[in-house]
């Protein structure tokens, strides 16, 4: 991490940052062995330039893991270079363009990599439903994603995966993002079948908008076998400020060849503990006019979700091949 020399409060802000995600009891992971996925909403980032403290308070939140699924990532990607300049000539990203219009908000989804922990494949796409041949074109038919999911290879230590994410629409209520939800978990069974899919672990993360495993929303994304790991079955917190709301997720297949490949270690990173401590981050005297949706716009109105992966699969491999 390369914060460089900072300003009193800028350093004191980032002191108290750290006991939060102390709190959090991320584990260190271990190169080949285990490495620690997240997945954030950043809310609107890029939208507008975010203040200096934001900038490294951003880069330390995404310095705790090894590949960060972000979603809201804009078109503008100064931010984004402000961030990895400070995470370090070691950390990449690979992207989504946007899609231009309204529904698409102008947002992209982005992957954030150490590469020191993690390799990117090569393959990096975005997901496009089953097109029906009408007359002498191909046309996609009733249903589609208001914001296109995005996928991309990776491997870390023998463990190969590929990452989808998705931002699923708020819309008006349930019923509206119901649709999307459907169409992304009936693609990501075909695609994992297909060849396509390069290896058949997946990991399917983002924002779905679902308020918890209790509704239908989550029965829809989990119909086709995904299922969320172990260590993030608890109903205990949410990965909203207020933690009461599942709207984030990070979902698998269950693997036969290595069904422990997830650890029993996950859960949201709490930057933002209380209302009432905004200030600790964001002194008075540096931002006057602080208030807490403006806040949201310097880190976010979500927290980072994450879990620990185990990427030493060789064993199983080779057991597998042994018969």
């Amino acid at each position: 991490m390369q914060h460089g020399t900072l300003a009193p409060a800028l350093a004191r802000g980032l002191l108290k940052l750290k006991d939060r995600i102390d709190a959090a009891g991320i584990p260190s992971s271990c190169l080949d062995q285990t490495i620690n996925i997240a997945t954030w909403n950043i809310r609107e980032f890029g939208k507008k330039p975010r203040s200096e403290a934001a900038i490294h308070y951003v880069a330390e939140i995404l310095g705790q893991f090894d590949l960060i699924s972000v979603v809201e990532l804009r078109e503008n990607l100064g931010d984004l270079k402000r961030v990895l300049d400070i995470l370090g000539p070691e950390w990449r990203a690979v992207y989504s363009g946007v899609v231009p219009d309204d529904g698409g908000n102008g947002e992209r989804i982005g992957f954030i990599f150490d590469r020191r922990a993690v390799g990117f494949q090569g393959m990096a796409a975005v997901a496009v439903p089953p097109r029906v041949k009408v007359g002498g074109e191909y046309l996609i038919q009733d249903r589609f994603w208001w914001r296109l999911p995005y996928m991309a290879s990776f491997c870390a230590g023998s463990f190969e995966f590929i990452l989808i994410a998705a931002h699923i629409r708020w819309g008006n209520g349930d019923t509206d993002r119901l649709a999307e939800i459907e169409l992304l978990a009936q693609w990501i069974d075909v695609f994992r079948q297909s060849e396509q899919a390069t290896t058949r672990d997946l990991i399917v993360v983002g924002d779905f908008n679902i308020p918890s495993r209790r509704s239908a929303l989550f029965k829809a994304i989990t119909r086709y076998g995904l299922h969320v790991p172990k260590a993030l079955l608890a109903d205990t917190f949410g990965s909203n400020l207020a933690r009461n709301k599942r709207y984030d997720q990070i979902l698998q297949y269950p693997s036969e060849a290595y069904p422990d490949s997830f650890a029993d270690k996950g859960g949201v990173l709490d930057f933002h503990v209380s209302d009432a401590l905004v200030g600790e981050l964001f002194p008075p005297e540096l931002f006057p006019t602080m208030t807490m949706d403006k806040y949201t716009y310097q880190l976010s109105d979500h927290l980072p979700l994450w879990i620990q992966v185990r990427t030493d699969d060789a064993r199983a491999k080779l057991e597998a091949m042994a018969g």
